[in-house]
């Protein structure tokens, strides 16, 4: 596991970020630094490849694009260069549609969806932080997967931009994108050989 890097009175920024040596995989909140060094279980893996290849098949005919973890997300607040930027994720899944945002380091501004899937040691910041993050960014749809319920919930944002009361299917339910129109993911193929 990587170590922290030593406390920063005024949080950590992308420019910090880069200049990090070690092995460990890292994301930035608000300035605040989390630890994303820990491999994920394989039911996280087997959730995260059918939702990829779903989403993946249905874009090869499209000017979106789906990327998946590790792969940087840098939010600015404004129009800071990269290295002041203070929010940087590493989503589960990514998709965006304006290759504007696109560069060698990964996505700069809001991917149009985010997908994340939950563990005990990511539900709260998944839940919390990055909620409040993707909101205030402007992120378009936002899914959190709780792979332990077979439960997915989808986050849109209403006329103030703000998050309405999540969405949230089962198991056995299909999914249409609002992102995507046409893509309807398939759950139960998600959850196939998860739950008990």
């Amino acid at each position: 596991m990587a170590s922290l890097p030593l406390p920063k009175e005024e949080g950590f920024t992308y420019g910090d970020y880069l200049n990090w040596t070690d092995e460990g995989r890292w994301e930035l909140i608000d300035g605040d630094v989390y630890d994303m060094s820990a491999a994920p279980v394989i039911d996280h893996q087997r959730i995260l490849g059918d939702l990829f290849n779903q989403i993946y098949n249905f874009l090869k005919e499209s000017p979106c694009e789906a990327f998946v973890a590790p792969f940087d997300v840098r939010l600015p607040q404004t129009d800071e260069a990269d290295e002041l930027i203070r929010d940087v994720v590493q989503p589960d899944i990514v998709v965006v549609c304006d290759p504007e945002k696109l560069d060698r380091r990964g996505c700069r501004g809001a991917p149009d969806w985010i997908i994340e899937i939950v563990s005990p040691s990511t539900a709260t910041k998944d839940h919390i932080e990055k909620l409040a993050l993707y909101e205030g960014s402007g992120v378009k749809e936002y899914w959190i997967v709780y792979p332990a319920y077979g439960i997915i919930d989808v986050h849109l944002p209403g006329e103030d931009g703000r998050y309405e009361r999540p969405i949230s299917y089962a198991a056995k339910d299909k999914i249409e994108s609002v992102t995507l129109p046409g893509l309807t993911v398939n759950l139960k193929t998600v959850f196939e050989g998860i739950l008990g």
